[in-house]
């Protein structure tokens, strides 16, 4: 879901400069249903994690040509208290031979990645003693060094770690801080590999905060409270790495933090900017800028960037613009933006942005302000805050509500961002 380097940063390369008339050729496209996972693509596979009606689904295709290859489904009885969504929120992972999934209700599965077949599961609520989070389960397992580690959330076992093989419990690590909806991440701090956990959801005072964590104990070796006061918050961001720095940012009232970590694991703050909240989307880092989402709505939602030295706002914008899109009446105008958008950095310096709304850009991104280097519009739906995925040139969106204008159902849509091959000279 954050890319390779767990960070939202790109390295694929020969892409399109400019979308041509129309957009990027769509290649495939495949119903999917409730639920905000991305897929997840490895050795020319595709896994979709989603739910169709009472049942969760994990649907693995060709990732070239979206055929479907083998389907996993077990019964799911989650609802979302709010109304939002019934589906699962995490993505599922793909490591090695095998695909974990974690399902909203809490179902833990390992399948076979070339069947489907069930390697092991757990009932992660259930056996851990763990109360639903405010949208069930949102923090999706981190494969790393033989064990999927996972935000369980219980005191006794904030942190738990499986072996990928057999299931079985490999450690745990206890902590007040309950279960987030943000994704563990792989960090090398001081040239030691450390987990860093987000960790915070449902509770009474609102509690929650960074832990740095042995990979193979489960230790904690950091630990930095960081939480927004009211009681419906959730830190629903991933940390981001920069050297031996960590950004941590939640959008309910605390903002984002910059931690400098020593060998220890103690962490200090470099700065504070109430200002720079980023709800569920990544910050990414650029020549010593961040830029980001900040804000908890889509009518407060500003692309910012952040000066990595001092926390100091460079620019805040609001991207809108209107557009004319063909309806099946004709010409129809709208005015859609940026709004939670997901920002994809690329190798090149180029940032691909998705907007909450369904328009897909280029931007350039520096420090002195953002310029729109291209833009498309895909559909009209809300809740496109799934990230892209990016593979072999192939770029994965998920539209996960109806679209507004053509009526179409949520859908997995798979583009050519390809740019075309120079030809060889004789």
């Amino acid at each position: 879901m954050l890319g390779p380097t767990y960070d939202m940063h790109s390295t694929e390369t020969n892409l399109l400069r400019e979308f041509p008339a129309g957009g990027p050729r769509l290649v495939w496209s495949v119903p999917k249903g409730d639920g905000y996972a991305g897929p997840a693509i490895a050795g020319g596979k595709l896994v979709l994690f989603h739910r169709l009606d009472d049942q969760a689904v994990v649907d693995c295709m060709d990732a070239q040509d979206g055929k479907q290859l083998w389907r996993f489904s077990m019964p799911s009885a989650y609802r979302d208290r709010y109304g939002y969504n019934h589906g699962p929120r995490c993505s599922p992972v793909i490591s090695g031979d095998a695909v974990l999934t974690y399902g909203a209700d809490g179902q833990l599965h390992c399948l076979e990645l070339a069947s489907g077949a069930v390697r092991w599961q757990h009932d992660v609520l259930k056996e851990f003693k763990v109360k639903q989070n405010f949208f069930g389960v949102g923090s999706a397992p981190l494969v790393m060094e033989g064990k999927v580690i996972v935000n369980v959330g219980a005191s006794e076992a904030s942190v738990v770690a499986f072996d990928v093989r057999t299931g079985k419990v490999a450690w745990s690590a206890a902590d007040a801080w309950g279960p987030s909806y943000a994704t563990p991440v792989i960090a090398t701090l001081h040239g030691q590999r450390r987990v860093l956990v987000f960790a915070g959801g449902e509770s009474e005072p609102p509690t929650g905060g960074l832990l740095i964590l042995e990979p193979d104990t489960g230790k904690i070796t950091g630990r930095f409270p960081w939480r927004g006061k009211r009681y419906e918050s959730v830190n629903g961001s991933a940390p981001v790495v920069i050297g031996n720095q960590v950004l941590v940012s939640e959008c309910y009232g605390a903002g984002g933090v910059l931690l400098d970590v020593d060998k220890s694991g103690a962490c200090k703050p470099i700065w504070t900017n109430k200002n720079f909240g980023t709800h569920f989307m990544l910050a990414v880092e650029k020549g010593g800028t961040l830029y980001g989402v900040d804000g908890h709505g889509p009518g407060d939602a500003f692309l910012v960037a952040v000066d990595l030295k001092t926390g100091r706002d460079l620019w805040r914008e609001k991207p809108m613009w209107p557009d004319t899109v063909q309806s099946p009446t004709g010409p129809r105008a709208i005015t859609t933006g940026a709004a939670r958008a997901s920002l994809l950095l690329l190798a090149d310096g180029r940032c691909l942005c998705l907007g909450e709304y369904g328009d897909l850009l280029w931007l350039d991104l520096n420090p002195r302000a953002y310029r729109e280097l291209g833009r498309v519009h895909l559909f009209l739906a809300g809740d496109a805050w799934t990230p892209p995925a990016l593979a072999n040139g192939l770029l994965y969106i998920c539209q996960n509500k109806r679209d507004a204008i053509h009526s179409t159902p949520p859908r997995l849509l798979c583009f050519d961002l390809r740019a075309a091959t120079p030809e060889k000279k004789p």
